[in-house]
């Protein structure tokens, strides 16, 4: 029994020691400030020929995997971080705002003065602005002013 606990503890320490995370650093040119962006992470890119793609980050073999489409380095025009938890607020909040200018708009328009129907309009760009799920984010470009690599890190 004690053999049994002691060896699974052993393959255990030793998994942990030499497992290895593939991450991307993100490197400013003129300042040399290094942003890292481990694997499994949710994310935004935007590839050289326009599309926009989010996800979650997997890196194999030199090459970023983003809902099962591959990419290569230099094929990347911006990336981002989209945090699900960010993004699930900041919708929320303004969908939830819309509905209530709206509504407002509507009700003080129908109960006391008719100008109180322009409400909507802000109302509903509120909605729309929420269904496109802004990314408050720093945007990293690959114009030159940031590069990308892809490292190793060690736990």
């Amino acid at each position: 029994m004690q053999r049994s606990i002691i060896f699974s503890l052993l393959l255990f320490l030793s998994c942990s020691l030499y497992s290895q995370e593939q991450a991307i650093k993100l490197t400013k040119q003129n300042s040399d400030k290094e942003i890292i962006i481990k694997e499994n992470k949710r994310v935004k890119i935007k590839t050289m020929d326009g599309r926009k793609i989010t996800g979650r980050l997997k890196i194999e073999n030199n090459t970023i995997i983003i809902d099962e489409e591959r990419f290569q380095l230099e094929d990347i025009a911006e990336m981002k971080r989209n945090p699900l938890l960010l993004s699930i607020l900041t919708s929320s909040f303004f969908i939830y705002a819309g509905a209530i200018t709206i509504g407002l708009g509507g009700l003080i328009g129908v109960l006391a003065d008719s100008t109180a129907f322009w409400l909507i309009i802000p109302g509903a760009g509120l909605v729309y602005a929420g269904i496109k799920s802004p990314n408050f984010n720093r945007k990293f470009k690959n114009d030159g002013s940031w590069s990308f690599e892809i490292i190793t890190l060690k736990r």
